[in-house]
């Protein structure tokens, strides 16, 4: 036994320093990563601690695997080491340019962070900061890949020309489908010419009313009065025509309309929809100084359609944001029907009509004719 431990007395002292040298740079990557999380929560509470325990996750890999390799050296000789010597600074270099990676991203998202939160706090438009930082992050992690390209032989060549410039924009357009270039390119457009900004109320559809909470580099994310997210391409959203109800002046106008029939008097009808769209506490009083001095109602009413068996009158009710105007027209409608019915006005429903035609043999037939709304 003490012949052994002379024989291999060098390559017990390397091996047992190595995994020293190993578990000292756990305790410490530990010991960091909990002082930088306890530092960051007292400082800036609701900072993600994700990036953080990715590097964490990161060393830790990089200090084990670099442990192996050393203490692979006791076992092998000639050649073989240096083989292994290359293995060794492959994984230096990959490590390095990770955790250089996801330190610089982190970074650049934390400082977009607070810059979105003092907009938000000085209420300026967040969008383009939002934007911003989607790119840049890519753009990061983007170059962080191409450096690590660069340990391998056969794709040094690839990442020399992509970091030279040029050869970003031929990758990306190799690599990348159309629709993605189409989404990127929809997405710096939507920055660039501001038709809504995040907060913003938008209409795309029946089906498609929100609010715009997010923009990314492939779509725009609405959250409806559901409370459901829904997610569209940059491309599609960038090419529909839509409603944005902030955009410029935040008053709008209701069209307030309802069916009565052809026995209901149309003069009473007109005059409980306007009272009862006046008295509402959302309308807005939209007339001019001179309409008011002439006598014009707040809310005009008229007959806009005879249809096939009933008159369709409208309002046209201003609010002071949609918000508002939706609110006042579920409320006008469910408070015209309590005055309808006590005024004898008869809400418009489908009919049918049934003639009947008697022959000279004295059979009946019957014949029908629909009337519908």
């Amino acid at each position: 036994m003490t012949e052994f431990f002379d024989t291999y007395r060098a390559h017990i002292i390397y091996g047992v320093v190595v995994i020293v040298i190993v578990s000292v740079l756990f305790l410490l990557t530990n010991f960091i990563n909990k002082w930088l999380l306890k530092k960051e929560a007292e400082k800036h509470p609701g900072v993600p601690i994700k990036p953080l325990k990715i590097l964490k996750q990161t060393l830790n890999a990089l200090w084990l695997i670099l442990g192996v390799i050393a203490l692979s050296f006791i076992f092998v000789d000639g050649d073989k080491s240096d083989t292994l010597k290359a293995y060794f600074w492959l994984a230096v270099h990959l490590g390095l340019v990770a955790i250089t990676t996801i330190v610089l991203a982190t970074i650049a998202n934390l400082w977009f962070k607070r810059k979105i939160e003092e907009k938000i706090v000085y209420q300026y438009d967040p969008t383009s900061y939002k934007f911003l930082r989607y790119v840049v992050v890519f753009t990061i992690c983007f170059v962080g890949i191409l450096f690590g390209l660069l340990a391998f032989p056969s794709l040094k060549g690839v990442a020399q020309t992509a970091l030279g410039g040029a050869g970003v924009i031929a990758i990306i357009a190799g690599v990348a489908s159309q629709e993605a270039l189409a989404n990127l390119v929809g997405g710096v457009f939507i920055i660039s010419f501001k038709p809504f900004k995040i907060g913003d109320v938008i209409k795309l559809s029946d089906t498609m009313v929100g609010t715009v909470t997010d923009i990314t580099l492939r779509h725009t994310v609405i959250r409806n009065f559901e409370n459901k997210m829904i997610v569209i391409p940059n491309a599609v959203i960038n090419k529909e025509k839509l409603i944005n109800y902030d955009l410029g002046e935040l008053k709008c106008c209701e069209h307030i309309e309802v069916g009565i029939s052809y026995d209901s008097n149309i003069d009473v009808a007109k005059k409980i929809l306007q009272e009862e769209c006046e008295k509402h506490p959302l309308i807005y009083d939209n007339r001019s100084e001179i309409d008011k001095k002439n006598g014009k109602p707040i809310v005009r009413t008229a007959l806009t359609k005879i249809n096939d068996s009933s008159y369709t009158i409208r309002a046209w009710a201003w609010g002071r944001n949609f918000t508002d105007t939706f609110n006042m027209k579920c409320d006008v409608f469910e408070s015209i029907i309590k005055r309808f019915d006590e005024s004898n006005i008869e809400m418009a429903y489908p009919t049918r009509t049934i003639y009947t035609i008697s022959d000279t043999n004295n059979k009946v037939t019957v014949a029908e004719k629909p009337k519908e709304e």
